[in-house]
């Protein structure tokens, strides 16, 4: 956890992150918000996934810009889904969603760092994060939620990467910021396998 005497360095982080893109984050945002309560419809897990929609609008501009996912978002999203989706699995008795969840998260994890690790494929830690908090979020949603989740943002990045390279609008050595379609691939799966 952060201590007390961190946090006001935290907060610096995120709005330094913030205050260059905050329209376009803001705009994001609401829609985020209005897909997130769509998603879950009235109950516990609306808040878990309007927190984490929020910070994945947030998350989506930066890398779209800066090719980088802060970890000053990131964690924190983290943290307070996984205890978000703990509490609700404790309230309502939803511990085979809770574990299903949580495998999934480790499965994503665990793939991503290894893309990151044997292949050119461009991925970042931030990437890998990113992938364990989708990985959960979409592994509470179900097995084929998760599933596609996982191919969905390779298809999708696949598909701008070969539209760019044939307007010759990018070359073979472009990077691309993998978190946009990481977040729009889970969201496409979740929405698609409600």
């Amino acid at each position: 956890m952060t201590s007390p005497a961190r946090t006001p360095a935290l907060v610096e982080r995120i709005v330094s992150d913030v205050r260059p893109n905050w329209r376009s984050i803001a705009v994001w945002g609401v829609v985020a918000v209005v897909w997130a309560t769509w998603l879950t419809g009235p109950g516990w897990s609306t808040p878990v996934f309007v927190v984490a929609a929020v910070a994945g609008a947030a998350l989506g501009v930066i890398d779209g810009r800066d090719h980088r996912l802060p970890d000053a978002i990131v964690y924190p999203t983290l943290c307070a889904s996984a205890v978000l989706l703990v509490a609700g699995a404790a309230v309502t008795g939803a511990w085979g969603d809770l574990a299903r969840a949580g495998l999934c998260a480790a499965a994503f994890g665990v793939a991503f760092l290894g893309l990151s690790l044997v292949g050119p494929w461009g991925l970042g830690l931030g990437d890998v994060k990113l992938a364990v908090l989708l990985g959960m979020l979409a592994g509470w949603q179900g097995w084929q939620a998760a599933l596609w989740a996982g191919v969905l943002p390779f298809l999708l990045g696949g598909i701008v990467a070969a539209g760019l390279l044939i307007s010759r609008r990018a070359t073979r050595q472009s990077m691309l910021p993998f978190g946009p379609f990481m977040l729009v691939g889970a969201a496409v799966a979740m929405t698609w396998t409600r």
